[in-house]
Formats: C-alpha cells, sequence, structure tokens
C-alpha cells in the first residue's frame, strides 16, 4: 500500500479542549442535526473511531434522530470506524473468515514454529521472559494496522526484520487460507473501495449523503484514507478536539488542526460554552484544562472564586498500599452513596491497563460494592474454563490408554498427585459431584464440540455457575464456556491441528498461556446496576458524577516504561522502524503538545510519551460532571524505607495556584461506611483496644479503661440484641479471645 496522504473534502470543527463530556456530546449533536436537517438522518453515516463510548454517543444522538425523524428509521446510523471497515469487507467477499483472537494465537505460532530465518539471540533469550508472546502479539498487530512490511524499510533492526518477516508470512498463510484477522480490516477495506473492486466503493456508499466524522482527533493515515475513500461524494463533517490525542499521537506526531489542514479540511474553531451562575461548572474543570494544555487559573483570570478558595479543585485519597487504595475508595463511594443518595452506576473507578481490571473490580466487590464491568478475563482465571481444560485432558489420556484413568481412579497409591492427570482428575471431582471416570466415557463421541456440549448438560455447569457465581461472575464464565466452544469447532474445520482431543487440548493450552486479560472485553450495563471499573482510557466518551482515577504514582504516570516491554529504551530510540513514534524531534515534541517546551525538553522519547500519559489523565478527570478523586499509594524505595512517590503530575497540580488537592482521610478511625466495612472495623475492635493500652503502659502514659470498657459493652449489647448473623458473633468472640492470648481454645 502507497503512503501518500489521503485526500478529504469538508469541514473539521475543533473543540478548544478535553471538555466536559456534556459540551463534547452538544457539539456532535449539533454538527448531527445540522447534516441531518439537510439530508434526512436516515441519509446520515457518523462514524466513531474507537467503539469505546459508542453507546454513549449513540443514546445522545437518538433525540435528535427522533425530533426529525420524517416517519422512517429513528435510531441514528452510528457505527465505529473498524466495524463498518468490517462490513465493507464482507460486503465484498461474504466468504471471507476473520480470524478470532485464539486461531491468530494458533498459526502465528506455526509459521513461527516452521520458520527457516534465524532467530536473532536477544529474541530467543527474551523468549524466556512471561511477557514476551503477548508483546511478540502487540508489536505485530500494531505493523499490521499501519500496513508495515519489510520490503518496505530501509535497513531496520535486526530483531524487527525477523519479526516483521514472520509477520509478512503469517498474512500470506491468512490469504492462502481466505482469513483476515481483524488489525488487517481497515487496510483491507482501504485497498477494495480506492479500487472500487467489483463496484464496492459505488455499493457501499449509495446508502448515505453525509458523514459525520467523530473522534476526528484519533484518526490516523490509514483510518483517513479509509475516510477519503468513503465520502468522497459525501458531505464531510469532521469533529475533533484539540489537546485530546493519545491513540494517534502514539504513531504519529502533530496536533490535529495540523493533521485537518494537511488532509485538506477546513478547519473551524468551536468555542466552549461560557460558563454561567446557572450552569454548574464542576469544581475539577481548571485541573482538567491544565492536565491538557497547561494553562493555569492565573493565566485565564480565575486564580480563585469570590470565597477565596482555589479555583481548580478534586480531591486525593493517600493509602500504604495497592489494596488499601481500592479499601478506601470503597469507602468514599458507600460515603458519597449514603449523603446524595447516588445510584451505584454514577460512579467509576479507572485504572491504568486493561489488565488491572479484574484485580480492581474484585477487591472492590469484596469490600461490598458492586460492579458493573463485564468482559472475558484471562482463560487461565477463568473456573469454568479450567473444568473444560481438564475434561479434554482426561480425554487425551482416555483416547491414549482406555484403561488409565480407571486405574487412577481406583487408587494406584503409587502416583505423584501432581501429575498433570491427577490435577485434571483432582479438578473435576471438585467441581462436579458424583464424579467418575465412567461419565467421561459417556460423554465423548467422534465430534469434540459435541462431547463438551455433552458434558455441559450432563453436568449442568450453566446451573452450576448460575447458582454459585454472582450475576457478572456468571456471564464471565458463560462467555468462557463460549470461547473453548468455538475452539472446538475450529478445530474441527482446520487443518492447522488434528480434528481430534490432542489437537483440542493443543490449541487450548497455547491460548490459555497467551491469553490477555479482557483482550475481549465487553460494555454492557447489567440490569441490577454497578460502578464501572476500566481503564482509564475507555472514559474518554463517557461520564459519571465521581471519577476515581486510581495508581497516580509516578511509575504509571508517566510511567517508566513506554510502548513495549520487548526492546530496551535505548534501543526504540534507534528503531525507526519500530511501528511508533520513537525519535520525535524537539520541534514535533511542542507542536504536538502545548504542555511541552521545546526549549526545556531532555530525552526527546521518554518527554514525548510522558507528555501522552499526561493527556490520558486529563481525559479521565474531564469525565467527572461532580467530583474527581485522585488516588495514589506508598512504592518500596531503595533500602526498608517506603517513599510517597506521588505522579509528578500531582506534584505539579500541588505548586500552581489556583489549583488544590482536597485531602480525604483514609485512616482506620475514619468514618465507616457499608456494611463490609463496619464488619471489618467490628473485628478490629478488640486487637486494636488491647493494643492501646499496652502502647500507652509502654510509654508511661495513662490509659482511660473506663473508654475500654464502653466500647466492648456496645458491642456486647449490638451482638446480643441486634440481627446479626451467628457466624459473625462467634467471629467477634474469637477475636476477644485471640487479643486475651486464648489462641487455642478449650471446648
Amino acid at each position: 500500500m502507497s503512503a501518500r496522504p489521503p485526500t478529504l473534502e469538508g469541514t473539521c470543527r475543533l473543540l478548544p479542549g478535553p471538555v466536559p463530556s456534556s459540551d463534547l456530546f452538544a457539539a456532535v449533536t449539533d454538527a448531527y442535526a445540522d447534516l441531518a436537517n439537510e439530508h434526512g438522518p436516515r441519509n446520515v453515516l457518523v462514524l466513531k473511531r474507537h467503539p469505546t463510548g459508542l453507546e454513549s454517543l449513540m443514546a445522545a444522538l437518538s433525540e435528535t434522530a427522533l425530533e426529525r425523524s420524517d416517519g422512517g428509521p429513528r435510531s441514528p446510523r452510528v457505527e465505529s470506524l473498524p466495524e463498518h471497515a468490517s462490513k465493507t469487507v464482507e460486503e465484498h467477499d461474504p466468504t471471507l473468515d476473520r480470524l478470532e483472537y485464539e486461531e491468530r494465537i494458533e498459526l502465528i505460532s506455526l509459521v513461527i514454529d516452521g520458520a527457516s530465518r534465524a532467530v536473532p539471540d536477544y529474541l530467543e533469550r527474551a523468549a524466556a521472559h512471561e511477557s514476551f508472546a503477548r508483546d511478540v502479539g502487540q508489536l505485530l498487530l500494531e505493523a499490521t494496522r499501519q500496513r508495515l512490511r519489510l520490503d518496505d524499510l530501509e535497513d531496520p533492526h535486526d530483531c524487527l526484520a525477523y519479526l516483521y518477516a514472520m509477520n509478512d508470512r503469517f498474512h500470506a498463510e491468512l490469504d492462502e487460507r481466505g482469513y483476515v484477522e481483524r488489525a488487517d480490516v481497515i487496510p483491507k477495506a482501504v485497498d477494495l473501495l480506492e479500487t472500487d473492486a467489483d463496484g464496492l466503493r459505488t455499493r457501499v456508499t449509495a446508502s448515505f449523503d453525509a458523514v459525520l466524522a467523530v473522534e476526528f482527533e484519533e484518526y490516523r493515515r490509514l483510518d483517513r484514507r479509509y475516510l477519503a475513500a468513503l465520502s468522497g461524494d459525501a458531505d464531510l463533517v469532521c469533529l475533533g478536539e484539540r489537546h485530546a490525542s493519545v491513540e494517534r499521537t502514539r504513531v504519529e506526531p502533530g496536533r490535529v488542526a495540523d493533521v485537518a489542514r494537511e488532509a485538506g479540511l477546513a478547519v473551524e474553531s468551536l468555542e466552549a460554552p461560557p460558563e454561567s451562575a446557572d450552569r454548574e461548572t464542576p469544581p475539577h474543570r481548571a485541573i482538567a484544562r491544565f492536565l491538557a494544555t497547561g494553562d493555569t487559573p492565573e493565566e485565564t483570570g480565575r486564580t480563585a472564586d469570590a470565597g477565596g478558595e482555589a479555583h481548580g479543585r478534586a480531591r486525593r485519597i493517600r493509602t500504604g498500599t495497592a489494596r488499601e487504595q481500592v479499601r478506601a475508595v470503597a469507602t468514599e463511594i458507600q460515603s458519597l452513596r449514603d449523603r446524595h443518595g447516588w445510584s451505584s452506576d454514577a460512579f467509576a473507578v479507572a485504572v491504568p491497563r486493561i489488565e488491572r481490571v479484574p484485580e480492581t473490580r474484585r477487591r472492590l466487590r469484596d469490600a461490598g460494592i458492586p460492579t458493573a464491568t463485564i468482559g472475558t478475563p484471562s482463560l487461565a482465571e477463568d473456573p469454568a474454563v479450567n473444568e473444560l481444560y481438564a475434561v479434554v485432558a482426561c480425554q487425551c489420556e482416555r483416547a491414549r490408554d482406555g484403561d488409565s484413568l480407571e486405574r487412577v481412579d481406583h487408587g494406584d497409591r503409587t502416583r505423584d498427585s501432581s501429575q498433570p492427570l491427577d490435577v485434571s482428575l483432582n479438578r473435576l471431582r471438585a467441581r462436579v459431584a458424583d464424579f467418575s471416570t465412567d461419565l467421561l466415557a459417556e460423554t465423548d463421541g467422534a465430534s469434540v464440540r459435541r462431547s463438551l456440549e455433552r458434558w455441559i448438560r450432563r453436568t449442568n455447569l450453566k446451573g452450576r455457575i448460575a447458582r454459585e457465581e454472582t450475576w457478572v461472575d456468571a456471564r464471565e464464565q458463560y462467555a468462557g464456556i463460549r470461547r473453548v466452544l468455538e475452539i472446538a469447532a475450529f478445530v474441527e474445520e482446520t487443518d492447522l491441528v488434528g480434528p481430534d482431543w490432542q489437537g483440542l487440548r493443543r490449541m487450548l493450552r497455547r491460548t490459555i498461556r497467551y491469553d490477555a486479560p479482557y483482550v475481549h472485553a465487553v460494555e454492557t450495563q447489567p440490569p441490577t446496576g454497578g460502578v464501572t471499573v476500566c481503564a482509564v482510557d475507555d472514559l474518554k466518551y463517557d461520564s459519571r458524577r465521581a471519577v476515581f482515577l486510581l495508581d497516580l504514582i509516578d511509575e504509571t504516570y508517566p510511567g517508566e516504561q513506554f510502548l513495549t516491554q520487548l526492546f530496551p529504551t535505548a534501543w526504540l530510540r534507534e528503531m525507526s522502524a519500530y511501528p511508533a513514534v520513537t525519535d520525535p524531534s524537539h520541534e514535533a515534541i511542542a507542536d504536538t503538545f502545548a504542555t511541552a517546551d521545546a526549549g526545556g525538553v531532555g530525552d526527546p522519547f521518554e518527554t514525548y510519551h510522558a507528555q501522552r500519559s499526561r493527556r490520558r489523565l486529563a481525559l479521565g478527570a474531564r469525565t467527572a460532571e461532580r467530583v474527581l478523586y485522585c488516588c495514589s499509594y506508598e512504592r518500596g524505595a531503595s533500602g526498608l524505607r517506603r517513599t510517597h512517590d506521588e505522579s509528578r503530575y500531582l506534584t505539579l497540580i500541588d505548586s500552581t495556584p489556583g489549583l488544590a488537592l482536597e485531602s480525604v482521610d483514609a485512616h482506620a478511625e475514619a468514618a465507616i461506611h457499608g456494611e463490609t466495612n463496619a464488619v471489618e472495623a467490628l473485628l478490629d475492635q478488640p486487637r486494636g483496644e488491647l493494643e492501646r493500652v499496652l502502647r500507652e503502659a509502654s510509654t508511661g502514659g495513662d490509659a482511660d479503661l473506663g473508654e475500654t470498657e464502653a466500647l466492648f459493652e456496645e458491642i456486647a449489647v449490638v451482638l446480643e440484641d441486634g440481627d446479626i448473623d451467628d457466624d459473625l458473633v462467634e467471629a467477634v468472640r474469637s477475636q476477644f479471645e485471640f487479643a486475651a492470648g486464648e489462641v487455642v481454645r478449650d471446648e
């Protein structure tokens, strides 16, 4: 594919910066209304660059479409650009199969295993690291999205040359088998539209007269070429935000206004709605603006409000550990719900990376906070998937030696229980009541997929999940089961592996090993509601009354390792063929980020990507409608001492006139909110009181035993007269015994 720049004909409306979500959606609906008035709602195609936030955008546009409906379809046509490109490719060749994530892992592994090209020594050594396969996979996905091929590169690094060669061979294999991988959908769709293959462009563009391109600041070069091929005969309006690009600037520098002009668009600057007395302005608005643009309240003439308080305010939560951080967030959520009556879906908890979602969500739920995020976590952590893998492993053993399972089942005392077969059998015994090896024989058949389906029905796997798991966990485990069945179906259809238990075991084992947490994330809102837990980037087109930004420490924002863990940073600076910005000039940094000073740039690589990290914080901050929380925890420094190494951006906010971070009391003596926190506080009281008395005695102070006696009497009354669970009463009693030194009971 040629590297020629795209040519667009139309206008680009730009907001001045990351504005509140209400202002953003107002600008989108205004642009949509203009096009709908001229062409009719059914003839306007709305394209958003990323799928995240699509539901919120569709909801914002639905009212406009309803008001202007003339009896035809009332729902606006809103799609993500990757989704629309996928439909375009399918329109050209309905028989083309999109390669699923699991299938991609297996095929690229076979390609690498069969390579004749010598593997560079560095990659051989790096292959021992746990994240190696995932890092390589991400690099190749990015190279595919940008259509980078080895033959088009000049003098690439040996490691990149090898990996790109494997990627080229992999895609040759895909073409031969009639597959297309998701990362290749947009490049392939661009080729098809630009050449108008079989009249495809005419057919695709016949259904609309206008295109509204939303989130234009994130459109990359190939995305803009797709948009150009799609909108050549249509009225094109692009809508973007200045100082808001995070994903596009990862691979190409430059401000969105310059990108729009170079593409041929006429740029129109939109003004943010003026602040007024009857329009509530979020107290942290100035902080979000400062993070995105560098503008301080002093420079904008708004250092303090009428009461002399800082113009920009957010709340700060500081704790000792990451676990305590989440518990403090849970307590604050309970407090806000008690004070304001907000529902759970009024809150969002944003983590730096999607890999942090499962752990954070689990800890919130352990603290009594319902969560709404649903996705497919790592297969290795899915109990239902582990059960099905144990079934596959046992069926493999049955196929190899039909009597081996019976010998184990009847007690071969000479065997080591840690052997894989014993582990699989023990897992099945633990999960399935009345399990026996006869059940494996009864569910086995010629088709591995149908055999697994028989196991699921005979053991009532889905019913067990529904009975034993929470609603969210059940949804995720159902998704895990579906993925395993899809892999089984693929095994029976492909020639990559044998269509038997051995082939399924090989593919499942490799998929579980290389699977990434939440790589198949699902955006949905359960009917019971819950707190949203997501990566900070997913909040861009969303809004919540309260937003908690987690892990605001310097090793996360901006971080110490940019782009990838695969190569040392020193190497990345020299890798011009790497599919990202690795060697930006001082001028490019200043042109891309208003917060960077060309004269004060140290290391260009680190400065460039640190500015992207600062922007991510700005976008997360603007999502909060009422209150923003900046959360951090202590981290280990050299030696035994622990320091509170907060993000440099929090330190910068602290030192900026007109901006303030108000501390939230996250200590044990703070107000207690929520049933779970109350129970934990109750259990901590006996030992805590004993330690207080001993501490006073050891330092020569006077311990007021009256306070202790009053506290214990209050606890006793609550336990005796309240509607308290018997197990909780016993637990509190145990804590008194432990505090008194009676670790071993007599009864």
